[in-house]
């Protein structure tokens, strides 16, 4: 990396001078300040934002949110290890320059009296991708569907892994939103699916996962957010209203024709 960089941390106190710790919602935003007052109670239990500022930027460039296992909002057990939630670099400008590795090098150091460090990777959006944690020196411990449960050990002991979201699942009757503050955007979601919802005269049952325990016991590894049917997970991260809107387009054709008697055809005789 050429360019000059600096870290900042933020904080209850520095919030305000940093709007991109609430993942590029503008500060003007009505729902802004469900992520910013669910951040302050956080840093409480020693969650970390740093934001990666690269000079002649006026906005950061990288982003990286963690805390100490026992507290982490993911469907996974990583007592004794820092739990990375959310990594993010932003521009093409300053792809593959090590700007990733930079922010998981300081979780690394805020965790060097732990057992290491453990983040849930994805193959899809809203979560880095395996491969800049496989080239900093993490290994794959397990893997549920798209996700992967990435370990970097830095002393024995016992080893993260993920919870049994699938027993939660069923227990799920009807439609079902299971949802966190973890996620600036799931909050924002939740705000803007109330009056489609009074529009459709739906009534779904909506859970605010309160604690860090609850966000490890919800019914998908992601945790933060969970759109159920009747045990069947329909959605497991933020989307928009228009994406909702034709889930439930989808399931409730679905559900229709599960209950159309079918015709059934004979063989004709000679």
């Amino acid at each position: 990396m050429n360019a000059k960089t600096h870290i900042v941390e933020v904080t209850a106190d520095n919030i305000a001078e940093h709007p991109q710790a609430i993942c590029f919602i503008n500060p003007k935003h009505p729902l802004y300040h469900k992520k910013a007052d669910w951040l302050k109670k956080q840093f409480k239990n020693g969650l970390k934002i740093k934001l990666l500022y690269i000079k002649n930027e006026k906005r950061a460039i990288g982003f990286i949110e963690y805390v100490p296992g026992e507290y982490c909002w993911r469907s996974v057990d990583a007592k004794g290890y820092m739990f990375i939630h959310c990594l993010w670099t932003n521009g093409k400008k300053y792809q593959h320059q090590g700007l990733g590795s930079l922010l998981i090098q300081e979780a690394e150091k805020d965790a060097r009296n732990m057992l290491g460090v453990a983040v849930v990777t994805s193959d899809e959006s809203f979560m880095a991708n395996k491969k800049i944690f496989l080239k900093s020196g993490y290994t794959l411990m397990s893997e549920s569907g798209k996700e992967q449960l990435m370990v970097k050990l830095f002393k024995k002991g016992p080893i993260p892994h993920i919870n049994d979201s699938k027993s939660e699942l069923k227990k799920y009757k009807g439609l079902t939103i299971v949802y966190s503050k973890q996620c600036p955007w799931v909050a924002r979601f939740i705000e803007e699916v109330k009056p489609i919802l009074k529009e459709k005269k739906m009534n779904p049952t909506v859970i605010k996962l309160k604690t860090p325990d609850e966000a490890q016991n919800s019914p998908s590894l992601y945790g933060v957010f969970n759109l159920i049917k009747d045990g069947r997970l329909l959605a497991d991260r933020y989307i928009s209203t228009t994406r909702f809107l034709n889930i439930l387009k989808k399931e409730i054709i679905r559900s229709r024709d599960d209950f159309q008697p079918r015709r059934l055809s004979y063989p004709r005789g000679k």
